[in-house]
């Protein structure tokens, strides 16, 4: 049933300068650097950071070198870590790697003898979804969080906001209205920032040159702002928390709107299904959300390793289809592929593109290279379905 009445969503996101972010850009990064040269190459990339230390690890089989240590620095670099007052730095901080080849009962599965076929690269289920409550077909709580993230790095960068650091998260708490976003019921920033900074002005200055470009048209008298609500954030990054490739899979995503399979996306190249079929279910959702057939829209798959098939598929539209679920299923049947080697192809996965969707959602994003937010299908879905 169709939810009715008012009710809260909260969605988060974070910062470039974040642990955990660090590390799937880490990670995202390797995998460019061997895409470059080695489009069939098999990544497994996981990073950690701590005080002091990043590790790269995991599973990579390629014919072509990349200089990893090169890579980690130049992604602390780029994010802001350039200051040994932050107690985390490029320069100085300690790289461990520890990688080897991908497991052959695993590659004997992914690889098949027909050349165009491409095995899983694991079983699990996967999750697509979209909705037309905003121009990006993306929740709005999941769409705010990432924007006043992104916003929060470019005030830093550009020197707005000279006196904060890399580090922060943000936290977007909308009212719905008979499933309908109305407003912002409240607002959560936590901005890492130099010892010196007031915090009565940093406040101010976030609410300012952050919150209110972002979040202006959805605020009113009744809203609440949470900004540094402890009073201080100056130690951050990795000296204050370890991070991890693939801890915030809900940020990546939908925000929680919806479900989610479980599988992260950073350091995994397309053949790893936790990734492709999630970035193409995302893709079949939101031509079917913008065809009309429904408002929102969610697709679960399924896949067992070494298979050329999903297992199982299913659509739920909550109640907002404009014709049979069953119909839908049909169209998308007809005119999408979930074979693993037909979604790399079509959606060009083999490419180095992946370091830019590691921060601020790896949906909803307005670049040529995220092919999976194409809506190239829906004028064909809406037609036969005879919308």
């Amino acid at each position: 049933m169709k939810p009715k009445g008012k009710f809260l969503f909260t969605s988060e996101a974070m910062t470039e300068g974040h642990p955990d972010k660090i590390c799937d850009q880490i990670s995202d990064s390797v995998l460019d650097e061997i895409l470059k040269k080695d489009p069939m190459a098999r990544v497994a990339c996981e990073t950690m950071a701590g005080m002091g230390f990043i590790i790269v690890t995991g599973e990579i089989t390629t014919k072509t070198y990349v200089d990893v240590n090169k890579i980690v620095r130049n992604v602390l670099k780029e994010v802001g870590y350039t200051k040994p007052e932050y107690g985390f730095d490029y320069q100085s901080v300690g790289v461990l790697t520890s990688i080897h080849e991908q497991s052959p009962d695993i590659a004997r599965g992914v690889t098949k003898k027909e050349k165009k076929e491409v095995g899983a690269g694991d079983q699990g289920m996967m999750v697509g979804y979209a909705t037309n409550e905003t121009p990006e077909f993306m929740p709005l709580p999941i769409v705010l969080a990432n924007k006043l993230a992104q916003r929060l790095a470019e005030v830093r960068k550009k020197g707005i906001l000279n006196y904060l650091r890399p580090d922060g998260k943000t936290q977007v708490t909308v009212e719905y209205e008979d499933d309908k976003p109305k407003r912002v019921e409240a607002v959560v920033i936590a901005a890492q920032h130099d010892p010196d900074v007031r915090l009565e002005k940093l406040r101010k200055d976030i609410k300012k040159y952050v919150i209110e470009p972002v979040c202006g048209k959805y605020l009113d008298k009744n809203t609440k702002y949470y900004i540094n609500n402890t009073g201080r954030f100056v130690i951050g990054g990795p000296v204050a928390d370890s991070g991890c490739t693939g801890r915030k899979v809900i940020a990546d995503t939908y925000g929680g709107m919806g479900s989610h399979g479980g599988g992260a996306f950073s350091g995994k190249d397309p053949t790893k299904v936790d990734r492709s079929a999630a970035y193409y279910a995302r893709y079949v959702a939101k031509n079917i959300v913008a065809a009309g057939l429904a408002d929102r829209c969610e697709i679960q798959v399924s896949y067992v390793i070494g298979g050329v098939e999903p297992i199982s598929m299913r659509i739920n539209t909550f109640g907002t289809n404009k014709i049979p679920e069953e119909e839908i299923e049909k169209l998308v049947k007809k005119h999408f592929n979930f074979k693993p080697a037909s979604i790399i192809r079509e959606l060009k996965l083999r490419r180095p593109i992946y370091r830019k969707t590691t921060c601020y959602g790896h949906f909803g994003r307005n670049d040529p290279d995220f092919t999976w937010e194409k809506t190239d299908k829906a004028e064909i879905l809406r037609k036969e379905a005879g919308l």
